[in-house]
């Protein structure tokens, strides 16, 4: 059963050739896929022209071809190979929505004559390649790729190089496991350095180098991947799986044998009582589908008792009791159009990726990162290039690689920048960051408004056009000088003496914030907002700071040893700046506490007396996420952290086992946020922004 929805309009079939030309497409996609591990089409291109052809079959049934490959096992295309399953391997059916759940749902109730009685699981769809891995005595002994469901292909050479499938189980089992293979987003990583070190081109993406490294026994290195098991099916007659039990029992009784299931994935197995519950966990792993340690391209659902799933039977290419529910894509292709360069705060030249127009996770892509110079070269990228682009949650786009089957003729690799493309003076090619030569200066302006604004200085109305002004004019060559221009100056670039006025009033209050939004505005590499915070409340002064080396910056939570180095070298050519800061009587000490609910310091920054050790916080880690609402509408993320802070609290970045409460503000949608199904696994307290309000209500300003 397939449930058509919209997406099939996208591919209109106007008649008999369009279809043959469309069943070809998938013909040359599918077997590409299956062969070098390089599609010309992407998941989510291949699922709509799959669907055209399908709603045309559905049409047109006595004009179907009668080789289609949407009635085969992996489209036809998967090497048969030679070895015989045991038992049918099989593809699964797709939907892509709610209603396409409850149709299919509909159709298992057909089925059984009645409403399924055992529940229904709920589980990641691992975007990897099918393998059934056979175990005899508790030794690994073969594994083979799904093929034409029939038989499939030897590929035991991967003994060993995949993880959570173990060569030797603790016990003498027999039993045939049946998963997924796949690349993990780090091994992914390791796997195009590994190939890049080789000379070889890199993977578009993890699922397209796990089906290519699965066939692959010549290279002259080894790739790890990892496995996640779906099933599990009797093997030479030897009894393994519970008799008359259900899904969630098969998946248990094969992780105690030691093999990884994917309810060992952070998305879990759940079992659920109806398909409403089971469209709930659907909408869960989504939302935490940016922060699984793998890619998923959907969730499946299966009826939970093997005795219901007998009853609902199998068909030639998928089981009848079980759908797989397609989540939107996170990977697309495109065309690289040109390529951006930029010059960061920090003096760091940025390329941008700009691409032709795509569709993905939910938005319309047209920029993505690409790095730094090393990595264009190591992916090989040429103007005009396709190129797989891929996006999850909030993460930003990245270009991953180029489909080398559609480079077109005389595209060009992408140029590299010969000169600073600011101020058109020299590059410094010493790391794979290529910076100006000038560092921080060439960026003076970025790096002036961005010291300015609300979460460091906040001069409120010293915009772009007014810092361009200053920086001209000579007025301002570092971040110190703020602090010591005239009104006269500031009018001058303003064009208004009751702006000039209001700009310097401003300036001078900045002068007792806090250390922490002093340092922050400094600008040093790998310290933003929180890091500066961290920074300035473990050491309290900057005289401490600038006396730390490395192993001490270590001590500093989120500062490891790569960070650390950069940072003190960073400080300490800061030196003049700090020193004319401190001339200019800028505050350098940190608030150890607040004075009273309000957390005020007095004019020098400094705390006049400690806060209660009882706050409604004390010794709790707070994460927020989404836009505040309530009380707290007007508090953005800077305010909220120190709110937490003023409370007693620490604020944290991302929900782990060490998180105390979760804020999370309703999202737009009525979906759960990620961070939100974490909470609710890890046993989180989760409050609403009002909630949250009401309990440090003595602390809000």
């Amino acid at each position: 059963m397939t449930i058509l929805h919209a997406d099939e309009a996208l591919f209109s079939m106007s008649g008999r050739s369009a279809y043959e030309a469309a069943l070809e497409r998938l013909r040359a996609a599918s077997q590409a896929y299956y062969g070098d591990g390089d599609s010309p089409l992407d998941d989510a291109t291949y699922d709509r022209l799959r669907l055209a052809v399908l709603a045309w079959e559905q049409e047109h049934p006595a004009e179907a071809a009668a080789d289609s490959p949407t009635g085969l096992v992996a489209d036809g295309a998967a090497p048969g190979g030679d070895v015989a399953h045991t038992t049918r391997l099989l593809s699964l059916d797709n939907v892509f929505d709610a209603d396409g759940l409850a149709g299919w749902g509909a159709s298992v109730e057909r089925r059984l004559g009645r409403a399924p009685a055992g529940g229904f699981t709920v589980e990641p769809k691992i975007d990897g390649a099918a393998v059934a891995a056979r175990y005899r005595g508790g030794r690994l002994v073969q594994v083979i790729t799904r093929g034409d469901g029939s038989h499939g292909e030897d590929v035991s050479h991967v003994i060993g190089q995949v993880d959570g499938l173990p060569e030797q189980l603790a016990a003498p089992v027999t039993v045939e496991v049946r998963g997924e293979v796949a690349f993990t987003q780090e091994q992914f990583e390791t796997a195009n350095a590994v190939r890049t070190a080789h000379g070889a081109p890199v993977f578009a993406n993890p699922r397209n180098g796990t089906a290519g490294t699965l066939r692959a026994k010549d290279r002259p290195y080894r790739l790890r991947m990892t496995f996640w098991a779906y099933g599990a099916v009797e093997l030479d007659g030897q009894t393994f799986l519970p008799a008359g039990g259900t899904h969630e029992e098969v998946l248990a009784a094969v992780a105690t044998a030691g093999v990884r299931t994917t309810a060992d994935s952070p998305a879990g197995l759940h079992v659920v009582a109806d398909l409403a519950q089971a469209q709930q966990r659907v909408d869960a792993v989504a939302a935490m589908r940016a922060e699984l340690p793998v890619g998923i391209d959907g969730v499946v659902v299966k009826l939970n008792d093997t005795a219901e799933q007998g009853s609902a039977g199998v068909g030639t290419r998928f089981p009848y009791w079980a759908i797989a529910v397609k989540l939107p894509a996170v990977e697309r292709q495109t065309v690289l159009e040109a390529v951006e360069w930029e010059v960061g705060r920090t003096g760091v030249l940025a390329p941008t990726a700009i691409l032709r127009p795509v569709q993905l996770d939910g938005s319309t892509v047209t920029r993505a990162t690409l790095h730094n110079p090393a990595d264009i070269r190591r992916r090989d990228l040429h103007l005009g290039d396709t190129v797989t682009v891929y996006k999850a949650g909030d993460i930003i786009p990245r270009v991953q690689a180029a489909v080398l089957a559609l480079r077109p003729a005389g595209a060009r690799p992408v140029p590299l920048p010969e000169s600073c493309p600011n101020c058109g003076g020299g590059i410094s090619k010493a790391q794979e960051r290529w910076r100006c030569a000038k560092g921080t200066a060439c960026a003076l302006p970025a790096l002036i408004g961005y010291a300015a604004g609300r979460e460091m200085l906040d001069i409120d109305g010293l915009g772009r056009t007014y810092v361009a002004a200053l920086v001209e004019s000579g007025d301002v060559t570092d971040v110190a000088d703020l602090f010591t221009l005239t009104v006269e100056q500031l009018t001058a670039a303003s064009g208004s003496a009751k702006r000039g006025v209001k700009l310097a009033e401003q300036i001078t209050a900045a002068k007792s914030l806090p250390l922490s939004r002093v340092f922050c505005a400094l600008g040093v590499l790998g310290t933003g907002r929180s890091m500066s915070r961290r920074i300035a409340r473990h050491f309290g002064t900057m005289d401490a700071i600038r006396g730390a080396d490395a192993a001490v910056l270590q001590e500093v939570e989120g500062i490891g040893p790569e960070k650390a180095p950069v940072i003190v070298e960073q400080v300490a050519a800061l030196a003049p700046v700090i020193d004319k800061l401190v001339a200019a009587g800028v505050n350098m000490t940190e608030p150890t506490a607040a004075t009273g609910p309000a957390g005020r310091t007095d004019a020098t920054g400094s705390a006049a007396a400690s806060a209660p050790a009882g706050g409604p916080l004390a010794g709790k880690v707070v994460v927020v996420t989404g836009k505040m609402t309530g009380p707290l509408e007007a508090y953005g993320r800077s305010e909220m952290n120190t709110l937490i802070e003023r409370a007693g609290g620490r604020a944290g970045s991302s929900v782990s086992s060490r998180t105390s409460i979760l804020v999370a503000a309703p999202s737009a949608n009525g979906k759960p946020s990620s961070k939100a199904v974490k909470a609710a696994e890890l046993g989180v307290e989760v409050l609403t922004p009002e909630a949250f309000a009401e309990l440090v209500t003595a602390y809000l300003t």
